[in-house]
């Protein structure tokens, strides 16, 4: 029986206890813009996106992950990837059916190998979006999702073997051996990561810019702002994208890129990059080095909401 196919990332949920002031960020720091509301939930999409939203955040008690979306081609496609998953004795919160937030669709939730939830939906209604103007530096469009993993690879079979990503590249050092998977569901050279991190946590949510003025101006902002820059901004050699990581009021990792490579089928090899190599982490040596602190920020707390499902 052939795979269905993950087709590209959606969108990303969060919970925090100062809604407020998250919502603040993202909408007039960020560059998102708000789309729906309802009682402690904010929907926020990206201006260039057909998505209809790439962040939802929620109000709780306690900061964590809610969940990561991925679309798919179908609702058969949907389907076949729940008959899947439970054939393999993954735990499925929900059944597929009809989706009552922004947009519609078809879909379902499980919880991953590492308990966080994920959902795939299909027939979303697209957003009616719109071509980011010259030196316009909001995001275009998420980009990526990097998550945190005692043990990735086992993380990354099963991605490779339940939804069907495939590696692109991989980080890696003598010391600390394979230490971050990139894995792709399309020609991106990834939409999805997995690094090795002491607890299960959320690494870092990625935002695509226009071009690199855009990117550059974006990062001026949040940085007069006064919002605190902890890597960048720089560009990578796996990918080939640029990077400004900034954490957002909650202590996320939230990353402007651009210009992320895209992949050739039929003639990628994966390649292994050695950490220990300036130009793996930096190709400009503009970058603060990737030290102790930037790994800690990046390491996040650890997610409480492993194995249970969001409300909402």
């Amino acid at each position: 029986m052939s795979l269905p196919a993950i087709t590209h990332l959606r969108h990303v949920d969060l919970a925090v206890p100062d809604f407020n002031k998250q919502l603040t960020f993202y909408e007039d720091i960020w560059g998102l813009t708000r789309v729906a509301d309802d009682s402690g939930l904010a929907f926020l999409a990206a201006e260039g996106s057909p998505e209809q939203y790439v962040v939802r955040l929620r109000k709780a008690s306690e900061k964590r992950l809610d969940l990561i979306s991925f679309g798919a081609a179908s609702p058969a496609d949907v389907d076949a990837f729940a008959q899947r998953l439970t054939a393999a004795g993954v735990r499925l919160i929900s059944e597929p059916g009809k989706l009552q937030t922004p947009g519609g669709g078809y879909g379902f939730r499980f919880f991953d190998v590492d308990g966080r939830t994920v959902e795939i939906s299909s027939d979303v209604t697209p957003r009616v979006h719109r071509k980011i103007e010259e030196r316009e530096a909001i995001p275009v469009r998420l980009s990526h999702v990097v998550v945190n993993s005692p043990d990735p690879a086992r993380t990354r079979v099963f991605y490779e073997r339940q939804l069907g990503f495939r590696l692109s590249d991989t980080l890696a050092s003598r010391h600390f051996g394979d230490f971050m998977y990139f894995l792709r569901c399309n020609p991106w050279h990834h939409s999805f990561a997995i690094a090795r991190g002491p607890h299960v946590a959320l690494h870092h949510t990625s935002f695509e810019m226009r071009g690199i003025d855009e990117y550059m101006r974006g990062t001026g902002r949040v940085m007069r702002a006064g919002y605190r820059k902890i890597w960048g901004p720089g560009r990578h050699l796996a990918g080939d994208n640029t990077f400004s990581y900034f954490l957002d009021p909650h202590g996320n990792t939230v990353e402007y890129t651009t210009e992320l490579e895209r992949v050739d089928e039929d003639r990628w090899h994966p390649s292994v990059y050695d950490l220990e190599d300036p130009d793996t982490a930096d190709q400009w040596g503009t970058a603060n080095p990737m030290n102790e602190e930037v790994a800690r920020e990046s390491a996040n707390d650890p997610d409480p909401g492993l194995f249970i499902a969001p409300p909402v």
